[in-house]
């Protein structure tokens, strides 16, 4: 039967892609389909060609698209402005070309602030007036919700906390040693173990966990197995990790005063670890008034928060 109330969502990665239909309300999002397929190998035009071929097989009517990819991109002019993860990329028309097939309304945003809309209206935010979502995935950005708006900033690159320098030296992200993305990321802890393992050689001599390290064999879920094991290399590593992360927080909470920061990806995993680890720090780096109206919190939506949040981009107001 069909139903224009039902809303199309579209969360492009560098590795896959997804494509779900969705029933959304102000109260919840209701998914009656999914599917996804690899990115790997295709072309944009190939990857959009393939959804509309989706889309069209639909047994659905929608009355919108929502779109959720990695930044850089134009939300207002629609174009997606070669993000890493996806060579080739380039300008890529994205909201044109879906608007020109189906007719209906199309969003963009990028990754972190389409998260953080769906955080907030289905997730951890519960509709609070200023919250900040952090990915802490493969990469380190921020989506930032001010008065219940999103906040993106003058040309969308707001809340890219992971471009700030920690330290001089460090593991590398966004291009930059040291800096948050490199120390607070997926693939930044896996980094830091290597840098590390090389550099306390001597003092982790005979560690199965450094080894593996120094070989660029122990990935961050590795390291966090290792943690809750009590490890004393790997937990030498998370402890560095976490108090670069509650610097980064602590700047965050002091320059935004929100009532909610929510984390996903590696801290939503691992909570109760940082929390722990983070607390004296935060209490010490953050203004005490901020602070205490500040509440940290891991996802809500868990693993599925790309589908939610390409769906709350096509249920944006305008």
């Amino acid at each position: 039967m069909m139903n224009e109330k039902y809303s199309i969502g579209l969360d492009i990665g560098g590795t896959k892609c997804a494509l779900c239909v969705g029933e959304v309300t102000d109260e919840a999002v209701k998914i009656v389909h999914r599917e996804e397929f690899p990115t790997a190998g295709k072309s944009w035009h190939e990857v959009l060609d393939l959804y509309a071929a989706k889309i069209s097989a639909l047994p659905h009517s929608f009355a919108s698209i929502g779109i959720s990819c990695g930044g850089p991109l134009d939300s207002r002019a629609g174009l997606i402005q070669s993000p890493p993860n996806l060579p080739g990329w380039d300008d890529v028309p994205i909201v044109k070309y879906f608007a020109d097939r189906f007719h209906v309304p199309v969003r963009v945003q990028n990754d972190a602030n389409a998260c953080a809309l769906a955080e907030w209206k289905f997730g951890a935010g519960g509709r609070c007036r200023n919250m900040v979502f952090m990915t802490f995935g493969t990469g380190l950005g921020a989506g930032i919700v001010i008065e219940g708006r999103l906040y993106s900033g003058t040309n969308d690159n707001a809340g890219e906390i992971g471009h700030i320098r920690l330290a001089p030296q460090g593991p590398k992200g966004y291009n930059k040693d040291g800096s948050a993305e490199g120390f607070c990321s997926g693939a930044g802890i896996a980094r830091l173990a290597g840098i590390r393992a090389r550099e306390w050689e001597m003092e982790f001599d005979g560690s199965e966990s450094a080894a593996r390290a120094r070989a660029g064999k122990l990935t961050t879920k590795d390291i966090f197995d290792y943690v809750r094991s009590g490890d004393p290399f790997c937990i030498r590593v998370f402890r560095e990790s976490a108090a670069k992360l509650a610097t980064i927080l602590a700047y965050t909470i002091d320059i935004l005063n929100p009532e909610v920061i929510v984390l996903g990806g590696v801290f939503m995993r691992n909570a109760d670890l940082f929390m722990a680890e983070m607390t004296p720090i935060l209490e010490r780096e953050a203004l005490p008034g901020a602070l205490k109206v500040c509440r940290i919190l891991p996802a809500g939506l868990s693993e599925n928060v790309g589908d939610y949040a390409a769906l709350a981009v096509a249920n944006m107001e305008d």
